[in-house]
C-alpha cells in the first residue's frame, strides 16, 4: 500500500526535476548597456528593450548585436556569447547634423573629449587614476561600467576642467569590487560627445590545481589542470625538484577559459631526476596561488 503511494510521488518528483535542471543549461545571459541610456537594443536583428536590459537564454556563438538611438549613429558589432553572464557595452556616437539637413551657416564648435587609465591591469584594493580632456566645455561626467554593482553603471563625481582643458580623478573602490572588464565612460555636461577606456581587475578569486598522475617514470605525460576565479586570463606554472629544478623552471603560461578552468600537458624527458617534484600555479599577476605534487620513480 505504502508502495502504491510513494512510487508516483518519487516519478513526479524525478520530472520535475529534470525539467527545471535543463531550463538554463549551458545558455548564456547578456547585460546590455550604453551610453546614453535608452538606446534600442537587437539581436540578430530582433528588437529586445532599451538599455540597460537583460536578454536571457542565449545560445552559445556568434551573434549579432546592434543599438539604435534617434540622433545617434547605430552601433552593430559581431559578439561571441559564452554560457554563463557576459557584459556588453556601447558608447554611441552622435549625430552632427541631422538626414538631408542643409548647413546655410557655419556649425558652432562641438566639444570633445578624451579619457585614459594609468592602469589597464589592477588588482582588487588598488587605485587607478583617470585623465584626459575637454574642450569647450567646463565639466566632465564619469559613468563606470563593470560587474557586479557596476553593471547597469554608476556615476562618479564629475570633474571641472582646469585652464589647459584637462581633468583628473582618482578612484579608489578599496576591496569590495569584483574581478573582470571596466569600462569608464567620460562625457561633456551636455552629453553631446563621449570617449571611453577599458581596463581589468583581477584578485578577490583562488587558483586551484591538480594531477592526473602523482607517480610517474620518465616519458610520463602528465595533465595538470585546474581553475582560476581571480579574473585573470592566463595562468603561470613553475617546476620544483631534484638537481635542475632546484631554482624552479618556468613550464609556460596557460589561457583560462571562459568557464575559468585551465590545463596542460607535460611530458617528462629521458633525462629528468628521480625524485619529488612540486607545481606551483599562479595567476597573473599573482593575486593566488596553489600547488600540487609528484614523484618521478626509476622504472
Amino acid at each position: 500500500m505504502n508502495l502504491r503511494i510513494v512510487l508516483p510521488i518519487l516519478i513526479f518528483c524525478i520530472l520535475i526535476s529534470g525539467c527545471l535542471s535543463g531550463e538554463n543549461g549551458g545558455k548564456g545571459i547578456l547585460q546590455i548597456t550604453s551610453s546614453p541610456s535608452g538606446a534600442e537594443v537587437y539581436l540578430d536583428g530582433q528588437f529586445q528593450g532599451s538599455t540597460p536590459c537583460t536578454i536571457a537564454n542565449v545560445e552559445p556563438g556568434n551573434h549579432t548585436l546592434e543599438y539604435r538611438y534617434t540622433g545617434y549613429k547605430s552601433w552593430t558589432s559581431v559578439i561571441t556569447v559564452s554560457s554563463g553572464t557576459s557584459n556588453f557595452f556601447a558608447a554611441l556616437e552622435s549625430q552632427q547634423n541631422a538626414p538631408g539637413a542643409q548647413n546655410l551657416t557655419p556649425a558652432p564648435s562641438s566639444p570633445r573629449v578624451t579619457v585614459r587609465a594609468g592602469n589597464s591591469l589592477l588588482t582588487v584594493g588598488e587605485s587607478n587614476i583617470f585623465s584626459g580632456t575637454c574642450t569647450d566645455c567646463n565639466n566632465v561626467l564619469l559613468t563606470l561600467y563593470g560587474p557586479g554593482y557596476y553593471a547597469q553603471g554608476i556615476s562618479l563625481e564629475s570633474q571641472k576642467t582646469n585652464s589647459a582643458s584637462a581633468w583628473s580623478y582618482t578612484w579608489n573602490p578599496g576591496y569590495s569590487i569584483q574581478a573582470g572588464r571596466y569600462t569608464l565612460v567620460a562625457e561633456d555636461g551636455q552629453k553631446t560627445t563621449s570617449d571611453r577606456v577599458e581596463f581589468s581587475v583581477v584578485g578577490g578569486g583562488e587558483v586551484s590545481i591538480s594531477s592526473n598522475s602523482y607517480s610517474a617514470v620518465r616519458g610520463d605525460t602528465l595533465r595538470l589542470s585546474g581553475r582560476c576565479t581571480t579574473g585573470a586570463q592566463n595562468v603561470l606554472l613553475v617546476l620544483f625538484g631534484p638537481d635542475r629544478f632546484s631554482s624552479g623552471i618556468e613550464l609556460g603560461s596557460v589561457s583560462v577559459t571562459a568557464d575559468k578552468t585551465w590545463s596542460f600537458r607535460y611530458t617528462l624527458d629521458s633525462a629528468m631526476p628521480t625524485g619529488l617534484y612540486t607545481v606551483y600555479v599562479y595567476d597573473i599577476p599573482r593575486t593566488g596561488s596553489s600547488t600540487t605534487q609528484f614523484t618521478v620513480r626509476a622504472i
